[in-house]
């Protein structure tokens, strides 16, 4: 088992959310986030310097839309051309990996943190944190869910108000809550 909870959380080991080094990580971000939403659109561009520079990385082209909310921010990793419509939210416990091209309709949710079955563990605080990966040129609908552990592969398409709670082949549609597969027009 790694040592500090930062480590366990990147491990996708069980930790403590109640941390203040995760604590203070958080507010980092949230001063980036900050920033990045009260800035003028013309000022701000495509990103505000601070979540330019939180970021694990930003390809050319990328575009996150105000309002947006992260946790960390640190583990969130933007191909190019990769648009955040207005909205959304990502708890990047763990990494968060969007491909090329890909687009994320306004108020879309990504959520890697599980919290612990119990009520005696979700009161200490613990979580664990479940990587998401999205493939290039995939596009999610507004409002759309994406759970902790799912892969959606490129070309993908999810349905506005979708609720991902599997992976998603590449070039298919989801639709629904649980999201399930239908076929193409």
């Amino acid at each position: 088992m790694a040592g500090s909870e930062r480590a366990r959380m990147a491990a996708g080991e069980w930790y403590t959310c109640l941390d203040d080094e995760l604590e203070a990580l958080r507010a980092i971000a949230r001063d980036a986030v900050f920033e990045h939403n009260c800035l003028p659109p013309r000022q701000r561009g495509n990103l505000g310097p601070g979540l330019k520079v939180l970021l694990g990385k930003a390809g050319e082209g990328a575009r996150i839309e105000a309002p947006f909310h992260c946790a960390y921010g640190f583990n969130i990793f933007l191909g190019d051309g990769v648009f955040l419509n207005a909205g959304c939210t990502i708890l990047d416990t763990a990494s968060v990996r969007i491909g090329k091209g890909t687009l994320l309709g306004p108020n879309v949710q990504i959520y890697c943190a599980e919290h612990h079955k119990e009520a005696s563990g979700r009161q200490a605080g613990l979580e664990i944190a479940r990587p998401v990966e999205i493939g290039a040129n995939a596009w999610i609908g507004g409002g759309a869910v994406i759970l902790g552990g799912v892969g959606i592969g490129d070309g993908a398409i999810v349905g506005a108000g979708a609720v991902v709670t599997r992976d998603v082949a590449a070039n298919t549609t989801m639709v629904g809550n649980p999201a399930r597969a239908v076929k193409r027009d």
